[in-house]
């Protein structure tokens, strides 16, 4: 396995166990009640804070445990690279223009937050299964 397969592999677990962490937080604080009377702030900044560590220190053990081409790009990574971040960066644009929209609609700051928040998960999560698929079964390049 090429070790940028690996870091998508990282990048798409921990970006679905944080988002996971942090909705079962925020249903547990639920108790019932709406939503969005809900204190989110803390645990959305703590899940995104807990993800970026662990991102960084799986990349390392990774890096530590398997050494081999963790400083090598080809071009094929860096194809690949590109291809995944552009068709991640399609739910950053659609998580900003909802949130955009939520905002001028007037809705609660929480819903804001969260569609943000689920912009930023399905970006790395969707980007992170299209660099896997490219490595798995290749892709065009144009």
């Amino acid at each position: 396995m090429a070790f940028e397969e690996k870091r998508a592999w990282i990048m798409g677990l921990v970006a679905v166990a944080g988002y996971a962490a942090y909705v079962v937080i925020v249903l547990g604080r639920a108790d019932g009640g709406p939503l969005a009377d809900v204190s989110y702030a803390g645990p959305l900044l703590a899940t995104v804070g807990g993800s970026i560590v662990a991102s960084i220190a799986l990349n390392i053990v990774v890096s530590i445990v398997s050494p081999e081409g963790a400083n090598e790009k080809d071009q094929r990574d860096r194809e690949i690279h590109r291809l995944g971040d552009h068709i991640g960066q399609s739910f950053l644009v659609v998580g900003g223009v909802a949130a955009l929209a939520m905002a001028l609609a007037d809705w609660d700051q929480f819903w804001i937050a969260n569609v943000i928040y689920l912009g930023f998960v399905l970006s790395a999560v969707v980007g992170s299964a299209a660099k896997i698929v490219a490595y798995r079964r290749g892709f065009q390049s144009w």
